[in-house]
């Protein structure tokens, strides 16, 4: 019995079968250190993100790249153990928006999340951590700022560190520093220190104290609990203080110090929040 062949109409060239995606050469690289290391494919992926495994003398951190017959190489002191959750600290310049996501970027929002860059990493870092890729992913922002202040930011892979940072919010000190013009009275002062109502509603402590003054403004060091965004502007416009400048100092036992603005560092082992 014969087949009927399939009809094509007059003038209608035959279908060309779709063109087949060539195969990608070599082999994938953690497929290959796995191999060199007689390890499974999970621990091999790790030591390639973990910035272990140079191809051609380069190092390569991506576990999918190919290898063909470049030469693959895994760092004597090799260690699964470097790949922990990382913590980085952004002194935020003003204009920022600290809690706001990377992908919320436009003309009106500015997430402080993109100064995390490889490029903005403080030269003089103290922590001695190997600057990874992978530092870079799924990192969450954990104490708010005002947009306008500058100062220390945190940004964390940590469960640890965000679960304290969240627990303990409400009981964490933060010290600021707060330029307002012109001389602040010992009254002022003391007006602040002894804390001021709203609506028959006390507000937030503060502990403000003078770090510094010149013929045109004075420089407050405050210290409170918690974050509480807009309290200094609310609180300076209730004595009739006019800020000049916001900067979030230190958050519960980590602080700035010379950190650049701009610039971010790797918390370090022995610091605790």
């Amino acid at each position: 019995m014969i087949k009927p062949q399939k009809f094509t109409p007059p003038g209608k060239p035959p279908a060309k079968p779709p063109a087949r995606t060539p195969e990608p050469s070599g082999e994938r690289l953690s497929k290959h250190v796995a191999h060199l290391m007689h390890c499974s494919r999970r621990e091999a992926e790790q030591y390639i993100e973990g910035g272990w495994v140079s191809v051609n003398g380069k190092i390569v951190e991506e576990p999918m790249a190919r290898v063909l017959d470049q030469t693959v190489v895994v760092d004597p002191h090799a260690s699964l153990m470097a790949l922990t959750d990382v913590t980085l600290l952004l002194h935020k310049p003003a204009g920022f928006e600290a809690m706001a996501a990377p992908g919320e970027a436009g003309k009106r929002v500015k997430p402080a999340h993109q100064l995390l860059l490889p490029a903005n990493h403080w030269t003089q870092d103290p922590s001695g951590m190997r600057l990874l890729k992978h530092h870079f992913a799924k990192l969450t922002a954990c104490v708010p700022l005002e947009v306008a202040a500058t100062g220390l930011v945190v940004f964390t892979q940590d469960w640890r560190v965000l679960r304290k940072l969240t627990e303990d919010a409400s009981v964490m000190e933060h010290e600021l520093v707060v330029e307002v013009a012109g001389e602040v009275p010992p009254e002022v002062l003391q007006r602040l220190n002894a804390g001021l109502t709203t609506d028959g509603h006390p507000l937030p402590p503060v502990k403000v104290s003078i770090n510094s003054t010149s013929d045109t403004s004075t420089r407050l060091r405050v210290a409170l609990k918690g974050t509480h965004p807009g309290l200094m502007a609310y609180l300076c416009e209730r004595v009739g203080l006019q800020i000049k400048s916001l900067k979030r100092q230190r958050v519960g036992r980590v602080a700035l110090s010379n950190l650049p603005e701009g610039q971010w560092r790797y918390l370090q082992d022995g610091e605790r929040f």
